[in-house]
């Protein structure tokens, strides 16, 4: 089998994340532009949950409008329609992505709604690959990634004191109805939140190296308590990336509490500890061509085993395999294979649903 997806996947090359607007307005300090990308995506896999279509379209509206001479208000949208459900179905994994409005100044930008969690302004650095990566950011997961009920201030240039110097600072609103769309009770438990703050800071050193690290801290809901024991959800990571001269470089790593989950879906669990790292490098070629080389690894400290006993394991840890081919700026192709590292006749992992099989997805993208 493995010989056989290897054959598929040798011809067929990756395609590039880069959205392209198109203006729809742009008059008397108003503007708006749509954009959008189809991924038509197959999944190679021996485990049912990770084999077969995954087709999605993505589309989206950014607009702004001029206040005055100092002020800016702006606004986005962003929505995802699954391809892969039949006409009949009346499909749940059909998505707003982000909704929010702000305003920006010479002091900052503050803005509210569904939006990203800044501790992925460093999770983003490894956030890269075609298909699989940035496993520690989990939407609605508190501020790892995107969320609902984000208020954000972000500030450019330390107030202008510092060049290359950014931080920003958010506060999300408790949520306790949950954010998933799911027949499964813990896994509406999981997505819900409580108050919660976080930070984040970056810095462009020039000489394409960034560096950044962030943190966060929220109360979990009486439901997520029940689910698992802890008062408090908290994360932080650090990361730092190369970018300049075709070379991409990039690690993260990255420490929860009280967040990552694992298990089955009829029985969800929430990691007391995880330790995770994500290290990525790329080369984009002058014809389209570009490869890439990651290793992911997520470390469960506390894990349940039975009322008593509790252990330490690996809940990911692969080596992805990729490349990107872009045939111009609108339509590219991709591929990307998953070495699952794990251990397929560990008693933890097959209790709990982990996958420990191989996958490669494979796809084809349009974007405007």
């Amino acid at each position: 089998m493995k010989r056989h997806l290897l054959a598929v996947m040798i011809p067929v090359l990756l395609a590039s994340g880069t959205v392209n607007a198109v203006q729809i307005y742009n008059k008397e300090g108003n503007k708006l532009d749509l954009y959008g990308k189809i991924d038509a995506r197959h999944q190679f896999s021996s485990h049912d949950g990770e084999d077969g279509d995954q087709s999605y379209i993505q589309f989206g509206l950014k607009g702004e409008t001029q206040i005055n001479h100092d002020i800016k208000a702006y606004g986005q949208w962003e929505y995802q329609i699954t391809a892969r459900d039949a006409e009949s179905q009346d499909s749940k994994r059909n998505k707003t992505r982000l909704a929010f409005v702000g305003i920006e100044t010479a002091y900052g930008s503050i803005d509210y709604g569904r939006n990203y969690g800044v501790l992925y302004d460093i999770a983003s650095y490894t956030d890269v690959l075609p298909v699989f990566g940035g496993n520690f950011a989990i939407t609605d997961n508190y501020m790892n990634q995107r969320a609902t009920g984000l208020l954000t201030y972000r500030n450019k240039d330390f107030f202008g004191l510092v060049d290359g110097l950014s931080f920003a600072i958010q506060y999300q609103g408790k949520n306790e109805n949950g954010r998933r769309k799911s027949d499964v009770p813990d896994k509406e438990t999981f997505s819900q939140n409580g108050d919660g703050w976080a930070v984040s800071s970056t810095y462009d050193l020039g000489y394409g190296i960034d560096f950044g690290a962030g943190y966060s801290i929220s109360n979990r809901t009486n439901q997520q308590r029940n689910l698992s024991p802890g008062r408090q959800a908290q994360a932080w990571d650090v990361g730092a990336k190369y970018d300049l001269n075709n070379i991409y470089l990039a690690a993260v790593y990255s420490e929860t509490r009280n967040m990552a989950p694992y298990g089955n879906d009829s029985d969800l669990k929430i990691a007391k500890k995880a330790q995770n790292i994500e290290l990525v490098a790329q080369y984009q070629f002058d014809f389209g061509l570009r490869p890439s080389l990651a290793y992911v690894q997520s470390k469960g400290k506390g894990l349940i085993v039975s009322d008593e006993k509790t252990t330490n394991k690996d809940l990911l840890k692969y080596i992805s395999i990729a490349s990107y081919y872009n045939f111009n700026k609108n339509f590219s192709t991709y591929v990307d294979y998953k070495i699952n590292l794990l251990k397929k006749d560990d008693d933890f992992n097959k209790q709990n649903g982990i996958n420990t099989k191989d996958v490669i997805g494979a796809g084809i993208v349009y974007q405007f």
